[in-house]
């Protein structure tokens, strides 16, 4: 048996010849690194020499006669490494501290962390499977998957974790690599398994590849046997190899040797890999020239003590007589590390009767135990610490590491088919669409996305004739097929029920499939015709779900591509790529340079407004950069009832409608040339010619800057002067005829009211000096004019312009006509002039008596969707790949022309404060811009920080009276504190 130089002498070759760069288990005090091991090493008895070669496997879920176990262990026989199975972060944690201060020489801790950990309640694991990874063009967001892992490991006191799995996965029947394997192109696993590496040994943790030579193209489980590879040499030498000798040449810290039968490297007939000489200290020691530390697979794996007996090279069987033999065999082979053996007391027990006989000789254990030493050493095992217990949760289950897996979900999410460009879906006033669930999991995360974006129905039946009939109704058809996320060997097949119902309904309806599984799932297709989109997911993680709703309508692009065949009709590397649209997507604070941790103070500020009956209940959210970061409800729909805030729930956002409904409109005009700034009132509308208002222009008015009253009462002339209640004059319980405009239940005004409206301000007086000064008039005066120049409702126009096409299917006015109650948050308890609760109907009395479609109030929406039209100012006009306006229409609109005159307002859009006092926090830029309604309605935009903050609120519930909000600056107070929370 040929015998490697000594550590000694390689040490000391090591400061001529470069070793600390060459050498991968080498620290950079090489020389500080050399003397420690040295001494620890020539301290040892020789029973603390051998103890270093075992790592056993240790359960932190166990009882404490397994923790007794292991002190015995640790005690007794001096192991010197521990290898964590199952049990949570905090109970190995704990218990790691225990077993370290029973060593007398710190223990080498490994784990099997290949997908990092967390303590999610879930059970999802931090980071994506190595498949899924596999899908990923950016290598360099691998490598941070790989850092992030190692952090993780880091914080538990891992010092080695099990990864990256290097095998080149080239058979979907494959029972135990599949997802864990980066995918069948040996370039690609090699480039990601690299990635990967870099990423965690730069954090601090050693990696290791497995399963040498390689486990990639095998149908057997083997930790149930023992798996035949059956190809030749070279075969193996060219794909199985490959990946190892780029990572040998990088700095890979540690092998782990597989348990395989490999006929063409081995010539005893199933002989394990682990225990063979040629493949452990030929092929990986001799000829890739590795240097690392070299583990065994478990040796407990099935089937290994049935070779014991065949021996090895100068040892006779009657030396395995007393157990640890195949402990041996893996030693002699030329293994450093025997993992999870099955007997560490004899196996120990075994080495120093066989180091006492010569079999081991000195240069052959110091070989071992020395790299085992250095390893430690690199780990910073020379100046131990316990791990600290504090804040542990935390630092496992760190934003960062959530706005990682989202970006690396984004980045693996595969177009394998989109027939004449369906996807990303566009021109949603077209779409009718429909979502229906295949598969053994949940996918609310996926169906609750989707309806972020257009309106989706959720579509099921019993049988199929009844689903088809169901699905007619829709032009549009998203399946998703979603199985279990919870370990990455779950089952992943269609059953034969699935793809008979999926084939029929692809042959009647546009079909987009969506798998959210391992792509092997794909073989089952028999036929791929009728479908117009096939996207490959990878996961059925919440986060994954949400991502790929996001890249379905355009929010993120897509850039995946498939990491291995999936039968006939798809091929590994193929993949559909297309940009993004500019549509809002909705991710982690820190993906867009904002902390996660700042912006709770939002949720103490809205707490408080809640809590001190400032107002029910409050919808918030924060977008930035294009993403919503932060997207919360708070409170309740009314202090005394129980319906909570939700999602989908409907605000009146009160004179929000200036700048979503009627400015938008007038915009379109301005920029078709119809009208202009500098157009006047006249000119649109010949009854104001001689009248006192026949000159002021545009510009003037909707910069509140044109000696308009601030508001009329046109309600107070149709209530009775004593009683103050609706007159018969005006009012019927019913509709009737010439009373049709239904303002409340059971309360309906006469038609030629809105013409007396009309009148009224035409013949108004204007205020005695010209200055500032807010007014809703403007908006009826120009909401006549708009609905004259269509010749249709302001509801309809903005409804076919603006709202449909945005995906903005929660903005509507008169609400009542489309949605339940239970989703339309009432504004107030009305004992002035309707005597009723408000909801549905609009709050603003002159609103109201236009029939609920105002110019200056009216419209119902929720966050979101006031986000996206405030994301589409930001973006001058663009979004989800259409261009409404024009950027110089924006830019003019969003102009403060009077600011020399001590007038702040853009025309339309409210702006920054010029002095002390005003709308916003006073933090932000002179170019954002916004609007507040009375019923505690805010948006504004910030293009210079790509901000866009939406507050809806019902203060006014059950009476306006005093408004608390404003009074406390709430609204403003959590503007400020987004601000603050912005980290670059």
């Amino acid at each position: 048996m040929k015998h490697t130089l000594s550590l000694i002498t390689i040490l000391a070759l090591s400061i001529i010849n470069g070793f600390s760069q060459s050498h991968p288990l080498a620290s950079e005090d090489v020389e500080q690194q050399q003397q420690w091991v040295d001494s620890l090493y020539n301290s040892m008895t020789l029973e603390e020499k051998v103890g270093q070669l075992f790592m056993v496997q240790v359960f932190s879920n166990k009882d404490n006669k397994h923790k007794n176990d292991i002190v015995n262990l640790i005690k007794k026989q001096h192991i010197g490494g521990v290898i964590y199975s199952k049990g949570g972060p905090y109970r190995q944690a704990r218990l790691n501290n225990e077993l370290q201060a029973a060593a007398k020489v710190p223990l080498l801790v490994g784990m099997d962390a290949e997908w990092g950990l967390s303590m999610r309640l879930d059970s999802t694991y931090a980071f994506p499977w190595n498949m899924t990874l596999g899908a990923i063009e950016d290598n360099k967001l691998v490598e941070k998957a790989g850092y992030q892992i190692g952090k993780h490991c880091k914080r538990v006191g891992v010092h080695f974790n099990f990864a990256p799995v290097t095998d080149i996965n080239t058979n979907p029947n494959n029972p135990i690599i599949g997802n864990r394997s980066f995918g069948e192109d040996r370039d690609n696993v090699t480039e990601k398994a690299s990635a990967f590496m870099k990423g965690m040994q730069s954090a601090g943790v050693l990696a290791n590849a497995k399963h040498f030579p390689g486990h990639g193209d095998t149908e057997q489980d083997s930790h149930k046997t023992l798996p035949t590879i059956n190809f030749s040499e070279q075969r193996i030498d060219s794909v199985e190899l490959y990946p190892y000798r780029r990572l040998i040449k990088e700095g890979l810290s540690s092998v782990m040797v597989a348990h395989l039968n490999v006929p063409s490297l081995e010539s005893r007939s199933g002989f394990p890999s682990s225990l063979s000489k040629y493949i452990v200290t030929d092929i990986l020691k001799e000829r890739l020239g590795f240097k690392g530390l070299i583990f065994t697979d478990a040796l407990t794996m099935k089937g290994a003590a049935d070779y014991v007996q065949q021996g090895v090279d100068g040892i006779t069987t009657k030396t395995f007589t007393t157990g640890g033999e195949i402990d041996l065999m893996a030693f002699l082979a030329g293994n450093d590390v025997m993992l999870m053996s099955e007997n560490p007391q004899n196996g120990v027990a075994k080495f120093v009767a066989a180091y006492n006989e010569g079999i081991i000789t000195e240069e052959r254990l110091a070989h071992s135990v020395k790299k085992i030493l250095m390893a430690k050493y690199k780990v910073g095992l020379n100046d131990y610490k316990p791990i600290g217990m504090y804040n542990l949760a935390k630092d496992l289950n760190r934003p960062i590491d959530d706005a990682l897996y989202g970006e690396l979900m984004e980045n693996a999410i595969t177009v394998l088919k989109n027939k004449n460009d369906l996807l990303p879906l566009r021109h949603l006033d077209t779409k009718k669409i429909a979502y229906v669930k295949f598969g053994d999991d949940d996918g609310s995360a996926f169906y609750n996305e989707l309806r972020k974006y257009a309106k989706v129905d959720k579509v099921n039946a019993d049988n199929l004739d009844e689903l088809l009939t169901k699905l007619k109704n829709y032009n549009t058809v998203i399946i998703g097929f979603h199985k279990s996320n919870a370990n990455p060997w779950k089952g992943y097949k269609f059953t034969l029920e699935e793809i008979n119902w999926m084939y029929e309904i692809a042959r009647t309806n546009t079909v987009v499939l969506n798998i959210f599984a391992r792509p092997y799932a794909l073989i089952d297709l028999k036929s791929e015709t009728n479908f117009e989109g096939i996207v490959m997911s990878y996961q059925n993680s919440e986060i994954g779900q949400q991502k790929s709703a996001q890249a379905l309508f355009g929010a993120v692009p897509v850039k995946g591509k498939l990491p291995v065949t999936t039968g006939e009709f798809f091929k590994v590397g193929d993949g559909i790529t297309y940009n993004g649209l500019q549509s809002l997507s909705y991710g982690i604070p820190e993906r867009v340079g904002m902390s996660t941790e700042r912006l709770k103070a939002l949720d103490s500020i809205a707490n408080h407004a809640v809590n001190n009956k400032m107002t029910p209940g409050i919808q918030l959210l924060v977008a930035r950069k294009g993403k919503v970061i932060y997207n919360k409800n708070f409170g309740k729909h009314t202090y005394e009832g129980s319906e909570k805030v939700k999602f989908d729930d409907i605000y009146d956002v009160a004179s929000l409608t200036k700048i979503v409904a009627t400015l938008p409109l007038l915009m379109e005009l301005e920029e078709k040339g119809i009208v202009s700034l500098n157009t006047k009132l006249s000119q649109i509308l010949p009854e104001y010619k001689d009248s006192n208002k026949e000159d002021v222009t545009i510009k003037k008015m909707l910069s509140h800057y044109a000696q308009l009253r601030p508001w009329i009462p046109f309600y107070y002339a149709t209530l009775d002067s004593v009683s103050k209640r609706p007159l018969k004059e005006y009012y019927r319980k019913s509709s009737q005829k010439g009373f049709k405009i239904k303002v409340a239940n059971e309360l309906y005004l006469r038609n030629d009211y809105k013409d007396s409206i009309q009148e009224i301000i035409k013949e108004s007086e204007l205020l005695s000096r010209l200055r500032y000064r807010y007014s809703d008039l403007p908006y009826y005066i120009l909401k006549k004019y708009i609905e004259k120049h269509y010749d249709k409702s302001l509801a309809e126009l903005v409804q076919d312009h603006f709202y449909r096409s945005l995906g903005a299917n929660y903005t509507t006015y008169n609400p009542r006509n489309t949605f339940s109650n239970k989703n339309i948050v009432p504004t107030e308890v009305d004992d002035y002039y309707r005597y009723q609760k408000i909801q549905g109907y609009v709050h603003d009395m002159g609103a109201a008596m236009q029939d609920g479609v105002g110019g200056h109030a009216g419209i119902f929406s929720n966050a979101n969707d006031i986000a996206k039209i405030m994301q589409m100012y930001l973006q001058k006009g663009y979004y989800g790949g259409k261009r409404y306006l024009k950027t110089q229409t924006i830019d003019k609109f969003n102009k403060c022309y009077y600011c020399h005159r001590d007038n702040r307002r853009g025309v339309g859009f409210d702006k920054p404060q010029l002095g002390e006092e005003g709308p916003t926090c006073g933090c932000l830029s002179m170019t954002s811009f916004g609007h507040s309604g009375f019923t505690g309605t805010y948006a504004w935009a910030d293009p210079e920080e790509e901000i866009v903050y939406i507050f809806l609120a019902n203060r006014t519930y059950p009476k306006a009276g005093k408004n608390l909000l404003l009074r406390e600056n709430i609204r403003t107070n959590i503007q400020e504190a987004i601000y603050n929370a912005i980290d670059n």
